[in-house]
């Protein structure tokens, strides 16, 4: 089976049946998504995004916002440059500090952070690549708490990465958050299941 790399207009439920089936597939979603989440450090979390977490996500703001047919077209463009095209990993990057005046101090110093996000395993060093739709960073060096991160993969990372039992670390090379995780198998297992 070829997986989806992009929701078109015919993917789009109407309201009226996503309502009626919402329980089950935010039950259902929760269970995709067990092993696609990834902490790295004190206050980060990646989240990494499929076909299946941007449907449920468009169908989400159509349900919420209730713009109808016009609303369609943004919520398409906005999340589909998230789905993997077969050869990359795609990430909602989080740092979640409940503290305002913490928060604000935090990401003062972080500009750049998405820049100095990489995958290292088996002798490869895959860096990430920010969404391109806005900077991310201020001028003033403040990093936004919500980032869009590709990794691109060649076809011998690739490979590699799916092999099983490989020892695959996430992290950051920031100077002022340069944390790191090794995945666990289920999830680089979940991961490697992206690629075409």
């Amino acid at each position: 089976m070829t997986k989806k790399t992009e929701i078109t207009r015919d993917d789009i439920w109407p309201m009226e049946r996503y309502e009626a089936e919402r329980k089950g597939l935010r039950k259902q979603l929760v269970e995709q998504k067990r092993n696609r989440r990834c902490e790295v450090g004190p206050v980060c979390t990646f989240y990494f995004e499929s076909y299946e977490t941007m449907w449920a996500q468009i169908h989400e703001m159509l349900y919420i916002e209730k713009g109808g047919e016009e609303q369609i077209a943004d919520e398409l463009s906005a999340y589909n440059p998230l789905i993997p095209k077969g050869n990359e990993l795609c990430a909602t990057v989080m740092f979640e500090i409940d503290d305002p005046v913490r928060r604000k101090a935090f990401l003062s110093r972080l500009g750049g952070v998405e820049e100095t996000a990489f995958f290292e395993f088996d002798g490869h060093r895959v860096l990430g690549k920010p969404e391109e739709d806005v900077d991310r960073t201020t001028a003033d060096g403040k990093a936004s708490s919500v980032q869009f991160i590709h990794f691109t993969f060649t076809p011998e990372q690739i490979e590699a990465f799916k092999t099983p039992e490989t020892r695959v670390i996430l992290g950051f090379s920031h100077p002022q958050y340069s944390h790191m995780v090794v995945l666990n198998e289920a999830t680089r297992e979940a991961l490697a299941g992206d690629f075409a």
